[in-house]
């Protein structure tokens, strides 16, 4: 059967496949060792939040400002943006058309101009 496979061109989906069945047996032996030798203890240090170690001092259930959240999302935009330009700086490092050069500067004048847009609005001033 498996001589048929290699015939047919399907031996490299076996190696998928096999791939795919170690990403679903590795948690779900994760899960149930945990369960079999887990501690069933129920106190009530179990109910309360853990942060780093630190013990809480206030309610897990505070409020942030909207500033926060705009400042995070603007953190994550050019996060993936730098993380864009790695792989054309090295795809452009192999001498492709200079019409991507282009299309690299018009990416990064575009990048540069909503750093503009968000520090004119004052996004980058933690109130």
């Amino acid at each position: 059967m498996f001589s048929q496979m290699l015939q047919a061109g399907l031996g490299d989906f076996l190696f998928v496949f096999i791939f795919f069945l170690v990403g679903i047996l590795m948690p779900l032996a994760m899960i149930i060792i945990n369960f079999v030798l887990g501690p069933r203890i129920w106190g009530e240090k179990r109910e309360v939040t853990y942060e780093s170690g630190v013990a809480p001092l206030r309610t897990a259930w505070m409020q942030f400002g909207a500033s926060y959240y705009l400042f995070a999302l603007i953190f994550l935009a050019f996060d993936v943006d730098v993380l864009y330009l790695f792989p054309v700086l090295l795809a452009y490092q192999k001498g492709t058309a200079f019409s991507e050069l282009i299309e690299l500067f018009v990416f990064l004048f575009i990048l540069t101009l909503a750093i503009v847009y968000a520090w004119r609005k004052g996004v980058f001033k933690w109130k």
